[in-house]
Parts: C-alpha cells; structure tokens; sequence
C-alpha cells in the first residue's frame, strides 16, 4: 500500500565571515535570476502553445541557451530553481482545472516574475558531504574561478542525522541567511477516538478557544501577541516618517525579522499545545473554525483590521493540520459563520453564510466582551461558546455526541500564556480566564 511520506525542516541562522557571506548572497542573487529566466520561458510556451512545460524541459533550455545565470551556480542547484518554476507551472495548471469546474472562486494567474533580490538556494543531498569542517556545500567551476575556492561549509546541526537529511536550502529573509534541512518524518502512532472531538474558534485577545465533548476546555493566550504586533508597528512607523516610499534600512530588516521569528515560534508553540491536549485526553479529531478570505474582507476600523491581519492563524491552522497528519488525527475546517452569535445550549440553528433567514434570532446574546448570556440567564464564556457551536456545526454530518460538552468548560476555560510557560511543548494550563 501507497504511503505518503511527510518532510519535516529545521532552519539554522548561518553566521558566516565576510567572503562566504559575499558568496552566499551572490548565489542567491543568481537563483533569483534564474527563477525569472525560467519564468519567462515557461510563459512564452504557454502562451504560444498552452501546454505546461515540465521541469527537463526547463533545464535542457536554459544549457542549450548556455544561460549565464544557469552556468554561474551548481548544476544540480541550479536545476533545483527551475524545479520550482516548473512545480508553479504545475500547480496553475491544477488550479485552474478546479477553477473551470467552479471548485475555486477566483481565477488563478500564472506563475510572475520575481523583483531584484535573492531567491531561495537548493542542494541535494547526493551532492553534499560530511566533514570535519562541517557539511561541504560545492559552488561550481565559474564560482571558483572568480572567488578562488570551491566549497563553503556549514555545520551540522546536533540532533539531526546525517542519513537522514534529504535536502539543504540557503533561504535569504531579511537580510538573515539560514540553512534549512529538509529530513522525513515518520507518522506517530497513538491510542485516539475519533468520538472525541476539539472545536477550535479563533480570534485576537483569545488566540485560540478550545473546547472538547470530553469536558476540558483552554484558551491560548493571544494579548501578549498582539502587543509584539503592536510595537512592531510602532517602530516601523517611527523609522519611516518623512522617508520616501519603499523606504528599508537595516534596521528595518532586523525589527522585521524579530518579529517574524517571534511569530514562528508562537504559531510553533500553539500548535504544539493543541496536539498535546488531543494526545493526553484521546482527542482523535479537531474541527477548526475558518472562513475563506476572512482577513481579505475583515471591515472593523483600521485598528481593529490590523490587529486581525497580522496575527498569524492561517499559519497556526495549517501547522496544526501538519501535525494532526503526523499524529493521525483527523483534522476538519468549517466554515463557522454564526457560531459566535448562536447559543449552544439552548441548541440555536446554525445557518450558513448567506443562508441566514431573515427571521432568524438567536436565544441569547452577548452581555458585555467575552461574556454570553443563554435563554435561562446561564453565564458563559462567549468563546467558549464559539467554539462548541463550531463542533454542532458538523455534528449531524460526522456523528459527533456533544452530550459530554460541560458546564465548567463552557463557563471557566483554562488559560495558556505561550511565553510564562516552562515547558512550552507540554500541555500546561496555569490560570483560569476572565469572563
């Protein structure tokens, strides 16, 4: 039986002298050109003929072309960066099958240029070697020629294997280089019921609410994020008054980069914590609350959008689905259009967007922020609330007993702070919230 093998990646920041950092930056100067090389042709096929060029095509092209670009990198690197063109190309193609068949909303474009700058560096693993000056990473005759030497090395990271790398990339971010290993992952084998179920509604102050039909209940803290957002801008704000537009400075790229890896790591943890709660109660399935292009059609005032904008959740979602495909929970999006103004115990229907009768009217309301009243003057927790309608919204469809969603869960969810927590990737709930 066909098995799909999952890849997992480990980046690294590559602190290099200055001549391997000028080596570095000029490989990925000509990636970048590469990419657009490739692109170009691809276009120029497509738009003559309307067939997706494959990747050998590509590169078959680009050495009869003798491409100046293509012969200034590794063979095999280079080859890799048409690889991706070609894998675009492929994935327009894909979409826009589903597009004609009404599958997807907008039309997808072709695969565009990319502007003046670096682009991602790819080697194989059957090109690299192991040494005691770390990992050897080839540069090909012409950089050798010029810069006087033929390797670069980096290190091997310390709880990694080297049989198990499969992949090294050296991707530019914010004038930061890292090196990012690509190794498998094997699946995760655990004792899970797909009968317990976690409904997950998302949000800003409440990052992530979380409640099972097993009787627990948490909430992610989200404020502390929000207040790295908010210094973020601040400072952008700052460093670019009476500049030209377009404006980047160094100092700009390292604030940027700051918060970008503040915001990894909290999507990281978040994640993390989820799964670890669905591992230790037997959660074997997580229904996740999400609207398509929510962000794009967010109208809350200009504060408000920003705020809801720059918090990474899709990114959360998607980590969440990796790990539920790792640990083998079965992992569900809904659309959860009047899951927050529904009361869940008093059973309200829960009609989809746009479907909404015009004489629909919810059996309890919203007291005040984070506060729900029910038809019997029951006080829950508003998210909390959210969340158990996110699980009756595919209850019917997949089976689900909601018979084991409790009082306390709905009226005190735990609260998590990702970074007051010891042990993040442990499930750890230290405070009740508010309500």
């Amino acid at each position: 039986m066909y098995r799909q093998i999952m890849y997992g990646c480990q980046q690294t920041l590559i602190h290099a002298p200055s001549d391997v950092w000028a080596i570095i930056e000029y490989l990925c100067t000509e990636s970048n050109k590469v990419w657009n090389c490739s692109v170009y042709y691809a276009r120029q096929i497509y738009f003559k003929t309307g067939k997706i060029i494959k990747h050998a095509e590509i590169c078959a092209e680009m050495t009869r072309s003798k491409n100046k670009h293509f012969g200034a990198m590794y063979v095999s690197s280079a080859q890799q960066t048409c690889n991706n063109v070609a894998a675009a190309f492929k994935s327009f193609q894909e979409l826009t099958k589903l597009w004609k068949r009404g599958e997807l909303q907008d039309k997808p474009s072709l695969p565009k240029y990319r502007k003046t700058g670096l682009f991602t560096v790819t080697y194989p693993k059957r090109w690299l070697k192991l040494t005691d000056d770390g990992i050897r990473i080839p540069l090909g005759n012409q950089v050798k020629t010029w810069f006087g030497i033929d390797a670069i090395y980096l290190p091997m990271p310390s709880n990694l294997k080297w049989e198990d790398i499969k992949e090294l990339r050296i991707l530019p971010r914010n004038r930061c280089f890292y090196a990012e290993f690509v190794y498998p992952v094997e699946d995760i084998k655990s004792q899970l019921n797909v009968g317990k179920v976690l409904g997950i509604d998302h949000g800003i102050d409440n990052w992530l609410t979380c409640v099972s039909n097993v009787g627990t209940s948490f909430i992610v803290d989200g404020k502390h994020l929000k207040s790295l957002n908010q210094w973020y801008n601040k400072q952008v704000a700052r460093l670019k008054e009476n500049q030209p537009q377009g404006f980047w400075s160094k100092q700009l790229a390292g604030i940027t980069e700051k918060r970008n890896r503040q915001m990894r790591d909290a999507v990281n943890k978040a994640a993390q914590i989820v799964i670890n709660h669905c591992l230790e109660y037997g959660i074997g399935r997580i229904v996740f609350g999400w609207n398509q292009r929510q962000k794009d059609g967010a109208n809350m005032g200009s504060k408000a959008n920003q705020k809801f904008v720059q918090i990474p959740t899709g990114k959360l979602k998607e980590r969440i689905s990796q790990l539920c495909q790792q640990y083998r929970i079965n992992f569900v999006e809904t659309e959860e259009a009047n899951t927050s103004a529904g009361s869940f115990v008093d059973g309200d229907s829960l009609p989809k967007h746009g479907e909404k009768p015009k004489d629909w009217k919810s059996s309890g309301k919203r007291v005040k922020r984070g506060l729900f009243s029910t038809a019997t003057n029951w006080y829950i927790n508003a998210d909390a609330n959210g969340a158990a309608n996110i699980i009756s919204k595919v209850a019917a469809t997949l089976g689900i007993n909601l018979s084991g969603v409790s009082r306390g869960a709905l009226t005190t969810p735990l609260r998590v702070r990702l970074w007051t927590l010891k042990n993040p990737p442990t499930f750890c709930l230290n405070e009740r919230s508010e309500i």
